[in-house]
């Protein structure tokens, strides 16, 4: 599958140049945002981990072993790339038991910053947020120009598609999640049924959320939509009041889109009729997703960019700094600015 069949197409137009990003793991920070007080008593310990070139379940497995607890022991908010400089919260559960020395898991990919006890576990999806620091190096393309899309970003805000790396290597994971569809069966293992499940119901989302770009409807509320706010997983109807609500323009309301499963709620009108046809398209895909036990839910179409700010340290490099909600995928914001292209490549994109 291309770029544009997994993600559809750019809301902002035409890409301004190329760059490189994650030259280095450096390049790519990412720091998780968890509104959470922690107490300092309890049978929980958090741990505050930096991690390098590392990704979050060998981080957790490495935690486990210098603590001398199980895996299932140790809790985390959400994963986080591998190829990234990034810091997020864990939590280990230990009842009647002292701090752990945590040194053996500790060298150059993984650090604990800070620990903290709690009454309570880290749940997964606990984080509000993830705040990121982009470096886009071998950049060629005119500030000018980038600079008048990036004011326009902030104000408009991009499409919420998942980015491709939810989809795997040469999307891999959507193949597999058409071919365990169309057998009406599920992969024996926990992690691989969870991965192909989420690449199904995020490959869906993305064809909705593609086809309101396209029609120029991705960031507009329509009657018949269902609209929540930025931080909200619930959900109401628009009618005519809802259309012209002021928090559409301040990106705080947003329409939203299907994420599959049993119980579709009733969107209605050309919304309804343009998911309705999607879901027509792959109908072995949403009933294995409705069968499963997956609830119905939905997504906001329109990603708002908090606290935007960039700068140029050289020519040929672009720094930028954002805050995402949870869930969201800061390659979609880099996307409506230039291609990607791999370090010492200056032909081909590469598909981020």
């Amino acid at each position: 599958m291309t770029e544009l069949e997994l993600l559809g197409p750019r809301a902002s137009g035409e890409a301004l140049g190329r760059a490189v990003l994650k030259a280095v793991a450096d390049d790519f920070q990412v720091d998780e945002v968890l509104d959470i007080p922690l107490s300092g008593q309890g049978e929980h310990l958090w741990l505050w981990v930096e991690k390098r070139d590392l990704n979050t379940e060998e981080a957790a497995r490495r935690l486990a072993r210098a603590a001398g607890v199980p895996v299932r022991a140790i809790s985390y908010a959400g994963l986080k790339d591998r190829q990234a400089l990034t810091r997020q919260w864990f939590s280990l559960h230990l009842p009647g038991k002292a701090d752990p020395d945590l040194s053996r898991a500790e060298d150059d990919s993984l650090r604990v910053l800070k620990q903290v006890r709690h009454q309570r576990k880290l749940q997964r999806g606990a984080h509000s947020a993830n705040g990121f620091t982009l470096r886009l190096t071998g950049l060629s393309a005119d500030h000018q120009a980038l600079d008048a899309r990036l004011e326009q970003l902030k104000v408009q805000g991009v499409p919420n598609y998942f980015g491709a790396q939810r989809f795997g290597h040469a999307a891999g994971n959507v193949h597999d999640a058409l071919d365990w569809a169309a057998r009406e069966a599920l992969p024996e293992q926990r992690n691989v049924r969870s991965r192909l499940l989420s690449a199904g119901r995020s490959y869906l989302f993305n064809q909705v959320l593609a086809a309101r770009v396209a029609d120029g409807s991705w960031n507009q509320a329509q009657v018949g939509d269902l609209l929540a706010f930025t931080d909200s997983r619930s959900f109401f109807p628009a009618g005519e009041q809802e259309c012209s609500d002021p928090r559409l323009t301040i990106l705080d309301l947003h329409p939203t889109g299907p994420m599959w499963g049993a119980g579709l709620p009733s969107s209605a009108g050309g919304t309804a009729a343009l998911e309705t046809a999607v879901g027509e398209r792959h109908p072995a895909l949403c009933q294995w997703l409705g069968r499963v036990g997956l609830d119905h839910e939905r997504r906001i179409l329109r990603l708002p960019i908090g606290r935007l700010t960039w700068h140029y340290p050289e020519p040929d490099i672009l720094q930028l700094e954002f805050v995402l909600p949870a869930g969201c995928f800061a390659t979609v914001v880099v996307r409506e600015l230039v291609d990607l292209v791999p370090a010492g490549q200056t032909e081909s994109p590469c598909v981020f």
